[in-house]
């Protein structure tokens, strides 16, 4: 890929990003962290509402169906340890139940919240 088809990329996922993070307020959830960074892998956004923390990870593609494909068993995995990294860093979080969600952002449509997509597994 050239240079400048990742940067329209990396802009693409950008406003992606932007446009699930004013979905996600209007339906309640309180903004935590976007684009977390961690030496594991990134968390695109971390959300609350009530007794929840949902850690999001959100995919831009031409479909809904090839976004979803693109949460891979491996970026769950970085975002799962991102997601311990998160999570220890922030003791007040400790009481609440932690949900691992995605957000398809597809052309022309409201982005698909899916709540609970996948549970990391336990470590070994």
């Amino acid at each position: 890929m050239a240079r400048e088809e990742r940067r329209a990329a990396y802009r693409l996922g950008r406003r992606a990003e932007a446009f699930c993070v004013l979905l996600l307020f209007l339906r309640g959830y309180r903004i935590l962290a976007r684009g977390y960074r961690t030496p594991f892998g990134e968390i695109d956004i971390v959300a609350r509402r009530g007794g929840l923390v949902a850690l999001i990870e959100v995919k831009a593609r031409g479909s809904v169906a090839r976004a979803a494909e693109a949460v891979s068993p491996g970026q769950r995995a970085r975002v799962a340890k991102a997601a311990r990294l998160f999570l220890a860093k922030n003791p007040a979080l400790a009481h609440l139940d932690v949900r691992f969600d995605a957000m398809l952002v597809a052309p022309w449509r409201l982005p698909k919240h899916v709540p609970d997509a996948w549970r990391p597994e336990a470590p070994r």
